[in-house]
């Protein structure tokens, strides 16, 4: 039996409509016609200034498109999404208490038949979507699925629901941040969070919220601080903590729960890869990721 993770802390938003790619297209960060039955993308919706608000993965059901985000942002982003609506043809709907996310190894999905190991890779079991992570197929495959058919189709799949808290902590380990997202809105920009690298942003499509500073940044090469892993030696995190090198700030506390992350001067001479920093409470080390 391989291990499976229930992720009960991802929400479900279906849009569907007439004018749900055109709507998807002029508001996300990545390109829409990325996602079909074979690929799913992974997202963000930004300020107009290009500021985090909120990431999700895209997959494509039936004649409309599943987002998949932190269910703590689930609720925020439907309305954000419905203000934009307008006169659109768009039906948005809030299907989090319907359908759940479950997380496997990359092993076990690519033993389906018609696989392929690239990420966002999608195929269909019955009529649910299994894809393969769209930011860093280390972080193993994703089944949407209507929760009552949830447990059946893990006995049947040879899946045995292990503890959450080992998917999060690989999430961690490989640098790419999924819990306590809210506390990053507004605060950095969406290029800051690594949403480059981990195929989140198309900068060959058109016009969408944020897009000029996105592209600005990109073209200009102004990219001097990101979103990085915090290891908490000892002592206690706040957010906000801006963190030293002796007495040379690198960067500052972002999200100081169990998987803390900071926004970080990687850049910076005083910024140096595995070495002890100090917070106002803590000793830190910060990590960089091997896909930076």
């Amino acid at each position: 039996m391989q291990k499976v993770y229930i992720l009960e802390d991802r929400g479900i938003l279906y849009i569907n409509g007439t004018d749900a790619k055109e709507f998807l297209q002029n508001m996300i960060s990545n390109d829409i016609n990325k996602v079909n039955e074979d690929n799913s993308c992974f997202a963000s919706l930004l300020s107009p200034q290009g500021k985090f608000l909120f990431s999700f993965i895209v997959v494509k059901y039936k004649s409309g498109y599943f987002i998949d985000s932190e269910k703590s942002q689930t609720e925020a982003l439907f309305k954000q999404l419905n203000t934009y609506k307008l006169r659109s043809k768009v039906e948005i709907m809030n299907l989090s208490n319907e359908f759940v996310v479950a997380a496997f190894n990359r092993e076990k999905f690519l033993k389906f038949e018609g696989t392929k190991d690239t990420p966002g890779n999608t195929i269909k079991y019955r009529e649910d979507s299994i894809l393969l992570d769209p930011r860093n197929k280390n972080l193993g495959a994703r089944l949407i699925i209507n929760l009552e058919k949830l447990y059946l189709s893990l006995k049947k799949l040879e899946l045995k629901d292990s503890p959450v808290n080992d998917y999060y902590k690989l999430s961690h380990e490989l640098g790419i941040a999924q819990k306590n997202m809210n506390k990053l809105q507004n605060k950095l920009f969406g290029i800051e969070c690594n949403f480059d690298e981990l195929n989140g942003i198309d900068f060959k499509k058109g016009c969408y919220v944020g897009q000029e500073n996105t592209a600005r940044i990109k073209l200009k090469n102004k990219l001097s601080k990101r979103l990085l892993p915090v290891e908490l030696i000892e002592g206690k995190l706040n957010q906000d903590d801006l963190i030293y090198n002796s007495e040379f700030e690198v960067g500052k506390i972002l999200i100081n729960d169990e998987y803390p992350y900071a926004l970080i001067k990687y850049l910076n001479d005083h910024f140096i890869n595995q070495i002890e920093f100090k917070t106002k409470n803590a000793k830190i080390k910060i990590r960089k990721p091997y896909w930076i």
